[in-house]
């Protein structure tokens, strides 16, 4: 049986209060929705550095008590504002909270602005994927073995314990942000969930040469060589609230990609006047899709 279709809201934290998300949470689990996310930044990425942006995993733990169903994470981590090993009991906190209802997203970091105002190191590209491999490895060890140690380039645990463990078993569904030929490589390898989107400016995939296409062949041959089933790997892609404007713009950009394999869509929520479209689009056009109609 192929994969079913998940489909999910990207509705970040920027410029909003606390109320403001949490009501925009609590409306993507009354919709139906299956995920709902969260962004990774200190600031703005599109350029306004005053906008008030409040931490994403804190901010993640209280949502989370605060919905029941829908799934929960930040698209994505960036590996670069945590040593994986807090990280990790940071999510298994959200997923004892949420009683199970976390992904953990992570990538290799990309705004480099951010680590610049606050002194945060921002390694070449090369070293942020060397660190990301490294980081993934010590989230699967930590989340699936009583103690651990490892010895890398640029993380060591020495005989480590982690406790409690997470509430889903093996371990939290990992999905790993990849766009370029190394990271899908290593997507391929480690990823339950692989999540990648159209070139952006302003955005990890600007300055992408490949289509999704490409990428998906890739990640396809990859996990090929490795002897994993491209199957068993989800894939994710998202895009902007303007697609939930219309029944037939969204139906189109769902078909398009799932086409190419994908299983997961992501999109912003627009503005209050489409409001009508957005219900519409969740209450029909979403259980149609999910109906194979």
């Amino acid at each position: 049986m192929p994969p079913s279709l998940r489909f999910g809201l990207f509705l970040g934290q920027v410029g909003r209060d606390w109320p403001a998300i949490l009501d925009r949470f609590q409306l993507a689990e009354d919709l139906g929705y299956d995920h709902a996310w969260l962004v990774d930044h200190f600031v703005d990425t599109d350029g306004d550095d005053d906008k008030p942006c409040l931490e994403a995993w804190t901010l993640l733990a209280a949502i989370a008590a605060r919905t029941q169903r829908i799934r929960l994470g930040v698209l994505v981590s960036s590996n670069t504002f945590r040593h994986p090993a807090l990280l990790l009991k940071e999510a298994v906190t959200v997923d004892h909270i949420s009683g199970g209802r976390l992904t953990l997203g992570i990538g290799t970091g990309w705004h480099e602005p951010e680590h610049r105002f606050y002194g945060i190191p921002f390694p070449s590209a090369a070293e942020r994927v060397g660190r990301l491999e490294e980081a993934v490895q010590v989230l699967d060890a930590l989340m699936t073995r009583g103690r651990t140690s490892f010895t890398g380039t640029y993380y060591r645990l020495e005989d480590a314990p982690f406790e409690p463990k997470p509430v889903q078993r093996p371990r939290i569904p990992l999905l790993i942000a990849a766009h370029r030929p190394r990271m899908l490589r290593l997507a391929a390898r480690y990823a339950d969930v692989w999540d990648t989107f159209p070139p952006l400016p302003q955005a990890a995939t600007a300055g992408t040469d490949d289509d999704l296409a490409a990428r998906v062949r890739q990640v396809d041959e990859t996990c090929r060589s490795l002897g994993r089933d491209p199957g068993s790997l989800r894939r994710s892609t998202w895009a902007g609230g303007d697609v939930l404007e219309s029944a037939d713009r969204f139906t189109g950009w769902v078909l398009a990609n799932r086409a190419l394999g994908f299983t997961d869509f992501t999109t912003g929520l627009p503005g209050q006047k489409h409001e009508a479209s957005v219900r519409r689009i969740a209450t029909e056009t979403i259980p149609a899709l999910r109906g194979g109609g």
